[in-house]
């Protein structure tokens, strides 16, 4: 599969957030999304995920060498603030989630199988999730998301609210999902984003460039990113 953006523009008022952002992401990479903050990352997923209406130009998917629009199901999307029933246990949420979602989740794993891919303690997995950290909030989040298993996943600043440990869980989590998936990862940290991404791109001025990570040994690399940023 191929997510395909052509061209994609979007005002707020005055402002022009997306002045025709165009790129072709492809299955099997992690995608670095890097910009300054409010550059429009979060505005060009929630374009992505249909959540606001584009101005101008196409999000599409490519399959089997013919296009069509994006359909809900094609899209998890782990927002930067995690967005979970605080008044459910961990189980309760992950149980009913399988409930509605038994079509696309199949007979899969157990939910205690899924609750140790994100490394989630068995005294923890029958507390309310209001009690939860703000980390193990987006653990949750990021969960459903990887449970529903869809092609495309937009994670928005996702794991900047883990210590080191858990970071490093979910980055060996998220390389080896890679494969069957296309991954576009938001961060505005540079040194994060160069050490998980295959691919980094970067927003400014409205428009997505890809900047060539071949070249990632030559001292230079950062500053040329840097500069990217800058607009310069």
């Amino acid at each position: 599969m191929k997510l395909i953006l052509d061209n994609i523009k979007k005002k707020y008022d005055k402002k022009d957030v997306l002045r025709g952002a165009s790129f072709t992401f492809e299955t099997g990479y992690i995608y670095g999304l890097l910009g300054r903050n409010g550059a429009g990352k979060t505005t060009l997923f929630n374009c992505i995920n249909e959540d606001v209406e584009i101005d101008d130009g196409r999000c599409m998917v490519e399959v089997n060498g013919g296009t069509r629009n994006i359909d809900v199901n094609d899209i998890g999307y782990v927002l930067s603030t995690p967005m979970v029933p605080e008044f459910l246990t961990g189980r309760e949420f992950l149980k009913f989630f399988i409930d509605i979602n038994k079509k696309e989740i199949g007979q899969g794993k157990t939910i205690d199988e899924y609750f140790d891919m994100v490394s989630i303690d068995m005294e923890d997995r029958d507390r309310l999730i209001k009690d939860y950290s703000h980390g193990m909030k987006n653990k949750m989040q990021m969960l459903v998301n990887f449970m529903a298993n869809p092609q495309i996943l937009l994670l928005d600043e996702p794991l900047t609210s883990f210590d080191v440990v858990v970071a490093d869980e979910m980055k060996q989590l998220l390389r080896r999902m890679k494969r069957e998936h296309i991954i576009i990862f938001s961060t505005h940290i540079l040194e994060l984003a160069l050490d998980l991404c295959d691919v980094i791109v970067i927003l400014n001025n409205g428009v997505l460039e890809k900047i060539d990570k071949a070249s990632l040994d030559n001292s230079g690399f950062k500053d040329r990113i840097i500069n990217a940023l800058r607009g310069e």
